[in-house]
């Protein structure tokens, strides 16, 4: 990098603030030479956490605020009443280009709505899509939307087609990424009206590869690159691929311990399985960008550990460096008039 990235952390959103963000912070500024860290949060706790680390301090600026954004709250109510909260001070930063990307695990709510608000659609972007990682037998797929867009129209997942076939193809270097649409079946007349209508319009467009219909169960199989949905599908979908991934987990750790014999078993495996199992874990992901904007939101879960916001902070810097918000735009002045 030629220039200084500077990245924004929502320092007092999630269930492990302000540890968790501190700590990833600073773990990614001794990885990534030509990054600078902006924090923002209540001063004390931020301080206090801040005083446990060894740090350059001349690439660690801290911003304080006086709010925060609780998980329950009404996700409008809480941008336009908390503008001095952490997660709102830390949009208007990259807002008015004081930063390069902005990282929060708060509430989803208020990060989606506090993105499109502040920080804005991108010109010609009908619904800006939350688009997170899954892992797969093949690698990872990329689910779009998974939050943000309850009600979508037919034109809007035609729209999350191309930017996730332009966020694989620049980021997670997948050459030709195939696109599959969710739906009760593989046949093309299958599906509810919604599906029905974005068929024809995704088979139609050169500007990605598209496979067809995919169902849910196929998803896993790594049967396509990117998942192309609605919000409230992809929501379920990507609740249920973690609450299957945490009891097959728990379930199989019960069965290795429930004698000597399986124990001995566990022990001969261990290594490899404890490899294999890195795969689910939603931390080596990072975070899911909020695509579509005019600069760069990426939503942690809520749980997120120090680890996921170094990965989180890896992701911001490899999209800016790979001009991801220029390329999505670029994609879709093909297929819309702006």
């Amino acid at each position: 990098m030629s220039e200084k990235i500077k990245v924004v952390i929502d320092a007092m959103g999630g269930d492990n603030a302000p540890s968790a963000p501190v700590e990833g912070a600073l773990d990614a500024l001794k990885e990534i030479k030509d990054l600078e860290i902006i924090l923002v949060g209540t001063k004390d706790p931020l301080d206090t956490e801040l005083a446990k680390h060894e740090y350059d301090k001349s690439r660690v600026k801290c911003v304080y605020s006086t709010q925060v954004i609780v998980t329950g709250e009404a996700p409008v109510t809480s941008i336009q009443k908390k503008k001095d909260s952490s997660l709102v001070v830390a949009l208007n930063l990259i807002k008015n280009g004081e930063a390069d990307a902005v990282i929060s695990s708060g509430n989803t709510g208020s990060v989606l709505v506090g993105g499109q608000v502040i920080i804005k659609k991108a010109k010609g972007v009908y619904r800006a899509p939350l688009a997170p990682l899954i892992p797969t037998e093949k690698g990872v797929s990329l689910l779009i939307d998974c939050g943000a867009n309850v009600d979508a129209r037919p034109e809007h997942l035609q729209q999350f087609a191309v930017m996730g076939s332009v966020y694989m193809r620049r980021m997670m270097g997948v050459e030709n990424p195939t696109v599959g649409l969710v739906s009760v079946g593989e046949e093309k007349d299958k599906g509810n009206k919604l599906v029905h209508e974005t068929y024809p319009l995704l088979e139609a467009d050169p500007n990605i590869n598209f496979i067809g219909n995919i169902e849910a169960n196929r998803i896993s199989e790594g049967a396509a690159d990117v998942i192309v949905t609605e919000a409230f599908t992809g929501n379920v979908i990507l609740k249920m691929y973690e609450g299957v991934s945490k009891t097959l987990l728990r379930v199989l750790k019960e069965t290795m311990m429930s004698s000597a014999k399986t124990k001995i078993g566990a022990l001969m495996i261990k290594g490899a399985l404890k490899e294999k199992m890195k795969t689910f874990d939603s931390d080596r992901y990072g975070a899911a960008p909020l695509l579509g904007l005019t600069k760069l939101l990426l939503k942690s879960h809520g749980s997120a550990k120090a680890s996921s916001f170094t990965q989180a902070i890896r992701q911001a810097v490899s999209f800016v460096e790979n001009d991801m918000v220029a390329q999505i735009n670029e994609a879709l002045d093909k297929i819309t008039n702006k």
